[in-house]
């Protein structure tokens, strides 16, 4: 009896032990961590209120209570949070589209008034993206230039609010030819295909001169399965396609096609040439171009002389006859040109190249 009497003492002595070193750990944990706090352990977020967490997270092994899943359970399980609105891809036709525009070009303009047109948010460096949808391509815009800054205000002007009506992932590039050497038009537009890839995985250029204003915005700045010819119907030219083989002006590539190509000629110096060169490119190589209609491809060009050191170069005409022979080695892969600033706007990326222009042809 004595013997029994002294079993159950112990026994009761040893769960009031467990019960002491739990009071103590308890007490311990709240004076560490303050009242109303949670204490993270074993993975788990535990708040002081609740003994059975509490003593899931302490002791050793999983712990499982009626209702309450373990800890580990619930990080597995854990959803990620939903989103009301996933993106699909914009439409073949953007919706928002207007047909013919008034073009006009009567008027001074300011690059802050051009700023305040813009309704749709542009990021740094001339570039957008549509809010609504995914851009079916992402496009360059690419403008050879130099001191032709009135020019380029009425582009920039018209050109942003029409490509964002297209909802296209664009960016426009200003590639200006440093010093007063002879323009050459063609190899500064492949220093902006390069200088554009560096900055982001375009899959199409648009090659655009400043000067050409599209007066239907049905136009789409976008890629073909083959190179596409944009300004086909200019007001210089009576609304009338000079020639079958005119591919200057606005033109489109893929980014895979313009390498095909080799890209275009850098040995144009000069006014005259670069773009018969490109349309015998685009030949040679088994492609043709592909047009809009006379309707929306009208264009309207602004009036201006000819630039100093882009006077009309009659050599540029002897090249065309030998470009098969040369377009495999006179192009991209020949390009040298020097980055000497690039400036971002919110409306454009301004990068100027020195191209080793001579000063006179």
């Amino acid at each position: 009896m004595a013997l029994l009497l002294t079993l159950s003492v112990e026994h009761i002595l040893l769960k009031c032990s467990y019960v002491l070193c739990f009071t103590i750990i308890l007490h311990v944990l709240r004076l560490q961590t303050g009242s109303g706090s949670a204490w993270k352990g074993s993975g788990a977020k535990v708040a002081h209120g609740s003994s059975r967490e509490l003593y899931s997270a302490i002791l050793p092994g999983p712990r499982r209570f009626p209702g309450v899943p373990s800890p580990r359970l619930q990080e597995i399980t854990r959803m990620p949070p939903s989103t009301s609105k996933f993106l699909g891809p914009c439409p073949d036709t953007p919706p928002g589209l207007k047909g013919p525009l008034n073009v006009d070009f009567d008027y001074k303009l300011t690059l802050d008034e051009v700023r305040k047109n813009i309704s749709s948010p542009l990021k740094e460096g001339g570039r957008y993206k549509p809010l609504d949808c995914i851009a079916q391509q992402k496009v360059a815009i690419i403008i050879p230039f130099r001191n032709r800054h009135e020019h380029l205000k009425h582009w920039l002007y018209y050109l942003h609010p029409i490509l964002e009506r297209q909802q296209l992932d664009y960016g426009v590039y200003i590639i200006n030819q440093d010093g007063e050497g002879v323009f050459n038009r063609a190899k500064l537009m492949n220093a902006g295909f390069v200088e554009a890839l560096k900055e982001y995985d375009y899959d199409c250029f648009v090659f655009s001169d400043i000067d050409l204003v599209p007066m239907d915005d049905r136009n789409l700045y976008r890629c073909f399965q083959i190179p596409r010819h944009f300004s086909v119907a200019i007001d210089k030219f009576d609304f009338k396609l000079p020639s079958p083989a005119n591919f200057g002006g606005v033109i489109s590539l893929s980014k895979s096609q313009f390498s095909k190509i080799n890209g275009f000629s850098n040995t144009f110096w000069g006014w005259g040439g670069e773009d018969d060169d490109l349309y015998l490119r685009v030949i040679f190589h088994g492609m043709s171009i592909s047009r809009p209609d006379m309707v929306i491809g009208k264009y309207k060009m602004i009036k201006h002389v000819r630039d100093l050191h882009n006077e009309q170069n009659p050599v540029n005409a002897d090249k065309v006859r030998h470009t098969k022979s040369t377009m495999n080695e006179d192009g991209i892969n020949s390009l040298n040109y020097t980055v000497k600033e690039i400036v971002k706007d919110i409306l454009y990326t301004w990068i100027t190249v020195d191209i080793q222009a001579p000063l006179t042809v």
